[in-house]
C-alpha cells in the first residue's frame, strides 16, 4: 500500500520578518492537501532583540551560540512572539493549528551538543520525535507549528537550529509516511553565484554540492541547511526541496537536492 504524503515546511529568513511575505505564505502552506507540519526559525529576530537588550550575539558557522541571556530571548522571540504570530494567521486562514516547542508533548527531546573545539551553550541535538503526540494532531487535521526549541528529558530547554528540527521531523515519519522536507527563506534556491539571484541549481547532488563547498561559494547559514538536507535524503526522506516565498506555488523556481 503507498504511504501517504506528510509535509514538512521549514520558513525563516526575512519570509518572517516581512508581514506581506508571511501572510501570503501561509495562504500557500494552507492550500496543501493533507497532513503537514510548520517549522520555523527566527534568529534575525531573536538578534535584533538580543541587540536591544545590550546581549552580544555570537555565530560560528551559521550556528548560534547560546548563553542563558539568549536562550531567554530565543524563548521569548520563538515560542513566544513568532509562533503564536503564525498561529493566529493560520487560524484567520481557518487552518487549525497548534504552536508548539519540544517541551510541549515532549514532542521533540534533544541532549546539549558535546563540547568539541567549541561550546554553543544551550544547544541541543535532537535525539528522539514523539511521533505519537505528533500524529494525534495530525489525525484531527489539527496542524503543528513548531518553533525552533527542543527539551531534554529532564526539563532543560535548548536553542535547536530548526533546519535540523525540520530534517529530523522528517525522518522520524518516513516509517509510516513518504515525507516531503521544504525549506523556505528570502532566495529562490541554492545559488552559483551568491551575487546573483537568478543564478539558481535546480539540481544539488553530492558532488555538485562539494565542488561548491570547495570553492567557498557555501557558507555561514547555508552550511547547516544543506547538511540537513542531505542528511534526510540519506535517511529515508522522498523528496527535498529549497526555494523562496512562493516555493508552495505550482512552477515555482527551486532547488530539488538529490543524492
Amino acid at each position: 500500500m503507498k504511504k501517504q504524503i506528510l509535509k514538512i515546511v521549514k520558513i525563516g529568513g526575512k519570509l518572517i520578518e516581512n508581514e506581506e511575505s508571511l501572510s501570503a505564505f501561509l495562504h500557500d502552506f494552507s492550500q496543501l492537501e493533507g497532513p503537514k507540519i510548520l517549522v520555523h526559525g527566527g534568529g534575525k529576530m531573536a538578534t535584533e532583540l538580543s541587540d536591544r537588550l545590550g546581549f552580544k550575539t555570537n555565530m560560528v558557522d551559521g550556528r548560534r551560540i547560546t548563553d542563558a541571556d539568549a536562550m531567554d530571548v530565543i524563548t521569548m522571540v520563538y515560542a513566544g512572539l513568532i509562533n503564536k504570530k503564525i498561529v493566529a494567521k493560520l487560524q484567520g486562514i481557518k487552518s487549525n493549528a497548534v504552536g508548539l516547542c519540544g517541551a510541549d508533548g515532549k514532542s521533540i527531546i534533544s541532549k546539549k551538543r558535546v563540547i568539541k573545539e567549541i561550546d554553543f551553550g544551550f544547544v541541543g541535538d535532537v535525539e528522539v520525535i514523539n511521533t505519537k503526540f505528533i500524529s494525534s494532531l495530525l489525525e484531527n487535521d489539527i496542524i503543528p507549528v513548531f518553533s525552533a526549541i527542543s527539551c531534554s528529558n529532564e526539563g532543560e530547554l535548548f536553542n535547536t537550529n530548526a533546519d535540523s528540527v525540520a530534517a529530523e521531523i522528517a525522518i522520524a515519519f518516513s516509517e509510516n509516511y513518504q515525507t516531503e522536507l521544504f525549506f523556505c527563506f528570502e532566495k529562490n534556491g541554492v545559488l552559483k553565484d551568491p551575487l546573483d539571484d537568478a543564478s539558481v541549481i535546480d539540481l544539488l547532488d553530492t558532488r555538485t554540492y562539494q565542488n561548491l563547498l570547495n570553492k567557498k561559494i557555501i557558507s555561514e547559514g547555508m552550511l547547516p541547511k544543506l547538511h540537513n538536507c542531505f542528511h534526510a535524503l540519506e535517511h529515508a526522506v522522498s523528496e527535498v526541496y529549497l526555494g523562496g516565498p512562493n516555493l508552495l506555488q505550482k512552477g515555482a523556481q527551486h532547488t530539488k537536492i538529490i543524492k
